[in-house]
């Protein structure tokens, strides 16, 4: 596979999984989310698309740098692994709180999410430093989500 195309395929995915959490928490946005009780460290709805398409960008540069170590190599064909569970989980998360609408769900499931961006940090690191440091906004990132989505549901129980 010819590295445009791997870079393409790279970028598309996070952002792809981003679109169709999109389309899944479109409507609980509107009318369910903003009527919740929220943290006052709660950020602007609009500042939301811009965090995640800047990191779903950086996501698939990191993919990209793995990738083109060699897929046949054992420890890249792990990292890929692991980021393909972090970005399931990703767009899972939006399913449960949006979709579900179940903060507590939601919850639980963003501490498994940081965990296996944790994971695929370290195994991207390892292979490629800069690709390991492409996923470091995202882990702090999902550690604020992570309080926030425990604050949100901590507050409507």
């Amino acid at each position: 596979m010819s590295a445009i195309v791997r870079l393409v395929v790279s970028l598309a995915l996070p952002l792809a999984v981003g679109a169709l959490s999109g389309l899944a928490t479109a409507r609980s946005v509107t009318d369910w989310y903003p009527a919740l009780a929220k943290p006052p460290f709660n950020p602007p709805s609009w500042v939301f698309g811009p965090v995640w398409t800047a990191l779903y960008l950086m996501m698939g540069a990191a993919l990209y740098l793995v990738w083109r170590e060699g897929a046949q190599r054992p420890e890249v064909r792990t990292a890929i692994l692991l980021f393909a569970v972090q970005l399931a989980l990703n767009g899972l998360w939006s399913v449960l709180f949006f979709g579900v609408r179940s903060p507590a769900l939601a919850f639980a499931e963003i501490l498994l999410l940081w965990t296996a961006i944790g994971a695929t940090t370290l195994a991207f690191w390892a292979i490629r430093t800069t690709a390991g440091a492409l996923l470091l906004p995202y882990l702090a990132w999902v550690t604020f989500a992570a309080v926030l989505n425990g604050s949100i549901w901590w507050l409507n129980r």
